[in-house]
């Protein structure tokens, strides 16, 4: 039972190192919020462990995608009635990177970051695992729960969004 416990935790420690960062850059550009995107990271990897049992083989990243949604859709549920306020009203400026953070952002990558926030969650949860993530469709429906057709029409109309948002900053894209 112990050695069975113990690759069990280099498993999940394994997956930690090779998609821990993935997880984490979802996760933020869901919330946009640093400090708590860890905490939903670190969170998915011990629900990862604690629920080993549920992972009958497949794709690991998918899997832990599925968790850090769930877990990243309660924190929103959670904080639900002031998220709904802030996604109502365009923000002026986010504040939510610090200084620092901010200057290791190329432009493309800030420009991307604040526009992505002020979309609906759904076309940004689209966008990023099937354009930043760059999941199959497949993987994204089965992710998300919804058809491959949903997926597909989503993604076109959230890109839509995302470059009627950019042009609206005053960013102009050839390839969005």
């Amino acid at each position: 039972m112990k050695m069975e416990h113990e690759l069990i935790k280099r498993q999940i420690n394994d997956w930690y190192l090779e998609y821990s960062n993935d997880i984490y850059q979802y996760v933020l550009f869901m919330i946009r919020d640093h400090s708590q995107a860890k905490d939903i990271m670190q969170d998915t990897f011990l629900r990862a462990y604690s629920n080993i049992d549920s992972f009958h083989g497949g794709n690991v990243k998918s899997w832990l995608l599925r968790i850090a949604r769930n877990l990243t859709i309660d924190y929103i549920r959670k904080k639900k009635p002031m998220s709904l306020i802030f996604e109502a009203i365009p923000l002026i400026k986010d504040n939510s990177l610090s200084p620092d953070q901010t200057v290791t952002l190329n432009e493309t990558e800030k420009e991307l970051y604040h526009a992505l926030g002020k979309i609906k969650r759904t076309y940004r949860e689209v966008i990023i695992l099937r354009k930043i993530k760059e999941l199959s469709v497949k993987e994204t429906s089965d992710l998300l729960g919804w058809s491959e057709s949903k997926v597909k029409t989503t993604l076109l109309r959230a890109m839509a969004a995302l470059k009627t948002q950019l042009e609206q900053e005053g960013y102009k894209h050839e390839t969005i």
